[in-house]
């Protein structure tokens, strides 16, 4: 597929109005993909594809429960019938209930290459909105921690072993989405990084854009991978107590526990579709420019290489990292304690194809920027043993990596100050 494009106008009874046409992006290298992005565009960037896509030929918004991996093939399907290999984009929520944003692109590019930005650093804000907007964080930094103390009772009680709690900050300023890309593209160029227009899709006027760690499930033929994270510590500007840090989450046994509950969640749920399944005994470490993670990356070779990347990825989400173990009861506390809807926040981003390959990141490192605002979020893994101003400052490190690239950084700080309510 590479450098392959796709025009896919004309197919009988899906046709929507003309979209613009993506003529400047007949290159096939990442760089050309950024420097044709315009608002409006989506992109899906990892070490292994490149996707520029623009207009929206046909769309799906169903839930997980109302068969969302099986429509989406039957549309790939459908055009691909008419029109050849094709990709489809999509956003899948936290909640299996909520819908989805799937779609057919007008135009779309794979190209060869990261996509990376050389221009000069540009603040993503508008110059009258700094130094600082409006933030408001839901649930406040206090009710967090209160949400983290009465996590950690329920542990207690028995019958869940992890809950993830997460927050959000609500910035009341206008972002400028290219210079935001641009941002997180040279900032962890090593990422999942992806803008996804949400309107065009039968969603609200608002791209989802963030720059994920975390690879919830890839396929190319018969092989799978999946990179599960969980377990993690805050990076730190002192190179020998950054070490520090690291080591000691390799040697962590609460951070330990709670990736082993992760991955054999993961193991589990591949099994049946594998008739070969690689699983490392110990987990290794990865850095973002903010974190320090544990991760163990999952080998697999599939009974069926038809099988669709995206109902892989739906047989694995949401993991106990995102949610927490046992799944039912996680959501239940979840639903219970945490204040808010989380959205596309911890669902799953990426694109699939007519033939099942694909790849998804977990949607985390995310932003929804809206026309005058952007809502950001981090979670943290609560287990026996989690400290609630500890799992405090990890979401405020979390946090840090959309709001540094969009020149926010001490927002994270505001929107983490332990003794706010």
């Amino acid at each position: 597929m590479i450098g392959e494009a796709y025009s896919l106008h004309g197919v009988e009874d899906l046709t929507p109005a003309p979209a613009p046409a993506l003529s400047a992006v007949a290159s096939t290298t990442g760089a050309a993909l950024l420097s044709n992005y315009q608002p409006r565009d989506s992109l899906f960037s990892s070490s292994s594809t490149q996707l520029h896509a623009r207009g929206v030929l046909q769309s799906l918004t169903r839930s997980i429960d109302d068969d969302l991996a099986g429509a989406s093939q039957r549309l790939l399907a459908y055009v691909a019938a008419e029109t050849g290999r094709l990709p489809m984009l999509g956003a899948v929520p936290f909640a299996s209930d909520e819908p989805s944003r799937m779609w057919l692109p007008s135009q779309a590019v794979f190209a060869a290459g990261r996509a990376r930005h050389r221009g000069a650093a540009l603040s993503a804000l508008n110059a009258e909105q700094r130094p600082m907007p409006r933030v408001e964080p839901v649930p406040a930094p206090a009710q967090f921690m209160r949400n983290v103390e009465r996590s950690l009772d329920r542990i207690v009680e028995g019958g869940i072993s992890k809950v993830v709690m997460s927050r959000s900050l609500r910035i009341a300023a206008r972002v400028d989405v290219p210079q935001l890309l641009a941002q997180l593209l040279a900032r962890a160029p090593g990422a999942y990084t992806f803008a996804m227009d949400l309107a065009g899709a039968g969603g609200p006027q608002a791209c989802l854009i963030g720059s994920s760690p975390e690879l919830l499930l890839s396929k190319r033929g018969a092989r799978i991978v999946s990179n599960p994270l969980a377990g993690s510590i805050p990076r730190h500007p002192d190179p020998q107590e950054d070490q520090r840090r690291a080591q000691g989450l390799l040697q962590s046994a609460k951070d330990l526990h709670e990736h082993a509950l992760v991955i054999g969640s993961v193991a589990a749920a591949l099994r049946p579709y594998c008739r070969e399944l690689q699983v490392p005994a110990t987990p290794s470490l990865i850095a973002t420019p903010t974190m320090w993670h544990l991760s163990t990356r999952v080998d697999g070779v599939l009974i069926d290489p038809s099988t669709s990347s995206l109902r892989l990825a739906l047989a694995l989400h949401p993991t106990p990292a995102v949610c927490g173990y046992p799944t039912e009861r996680a959501r239940e506390v979840i639903r219970e304690f945490e204040g808010y809807e989380r959205g596309l926040f911890t669902g799953l981003v990426g694109w699939c194809d007519n033939e099942g390959d694909g790849e998804w990141a977990v949607t985390i490192r995310c932003a929804v920027v809206e026309e005058e605002c952007a809502t950001v979020y981090a979670g943290a893994g609560i287990v026996a043993g989690s400290q609630p101003r500890d799992e405090l400052a990890e979401t405020t490190a979390k946090l840090g990596t959309m709001l540094g690239a969009m020149g926010l950084t001490h927002a994270a700080e505001a929107g983490g100050a332990q003794g706010r309510a």
